[in-house]
């Protein structure tokens, strides 16, 4: 299994095009053999210590393997939409790991 967790922050005021461009990605990660686990958004009383911005939202998914991942990220449904993730996010962190 591969996971991904995704740190993601975004443009000002563009929360609903962002929205958007989820309400499309997400339900393709089935598509993939892969499960969203966890999708939040902290907010202050959330978050414990920092040393960096809080995201907007933070993502857990789970794929059978990395080729599947791969995969969704080249999937030509989602690439259609991917001029709403431009719009709206500022960056992103995507860490890659596996269960222990």
């Amino acid at each position: 299994m591969l996971y991904i967790t995704q740190l993601i922050y975004l443009k000002p005021g563009k929360e609903a095009i962002f929205d958007e461009f989820e309400a499309v990605a997400i339900p393709l990660i089935s598509k993939y053999n892969g499960q969203l686990l966890l999708r939040m958004r902290p907010g202050p009383p959330d978050i414990i210590e920092s040393n960096m911005e809080p995201p907007y939202e933070v993502h857990l998914v789970e794929f059978a393997s990395e080729n599947d991942f791969s995969n969704f990220m080249q999937d030509e449904s989602r690439k259609q939409f991917l001029h709403l993730k431009e719009q709206s996010i500022r960056s992103s962190m995507l860490i890659k790991g596996q269960k222990l």
